[in-house]
């Protein structure tokens, strides 16, 4: 990721503390070339990001056909995740989308935008997002 985007993301992690943090797992994108077998990989990328879920977690899918949210509606929806006692994984996919398999899996699908959004932006604008929410719920003066 370029440089911009580790340091956007990691300035709104280190301001979520306490009960409410983001953990990032990566997965590596499988190669794309000329003649990729697109479907494979993206086959093979849910493949992945499904064994990467800890067992227990709430499943929210990043889906462009899932439910838009308002910051106060996230900051209500992060709220009850909070009281939950689950953990919430988030799942971004990679350039052709997230495999049918991960969106049958979510227990939440979620629409930031109906615009397609590059990943590097959509990782520092969901980090963002999340913090906002928190601090409507601390009533922290970051959202006004």
């Amino acid at each position: 990721m370029p440089d911009w985007v580790t340091k956007g993301y990691i300035e709104y992690a280190k301001r979520l503390n306490g009960d409410c943090r983001l953990k990032l797992v990566e997965i590596a994108p499988g190669k794309r070339g000329k003649n990729a077998d697109l479907a494979r990989i993206k086959k093979t990328e849910g493949e992945k990001l499904l064994a990467a879920i800890p067992k227990g977690c709430l499943v929210v899918v990043l889906e462009v056909k899932g439910k838009p949210w308002s910051t106060e509606a996230l900051s209500k929806q992060l709220d009850n995740w909070l009281h939950s006692g689950q953990d919430v994984a988030l799942l971004i996919g990679g350039p052709e989308g997230l495999s049918d398999a991960c969106v049958a899996r979510a227990d939440v699908k979620w629409s930031l935008s109906p615009l397609t959004l590059p990943h590097p932006l959509v990782r520092v604008l969901l980090s963002e997002q999340l913090y906002r929410a928190y601090s409507i719920l601390k009533n922290h003066p970051y959202h006004r």
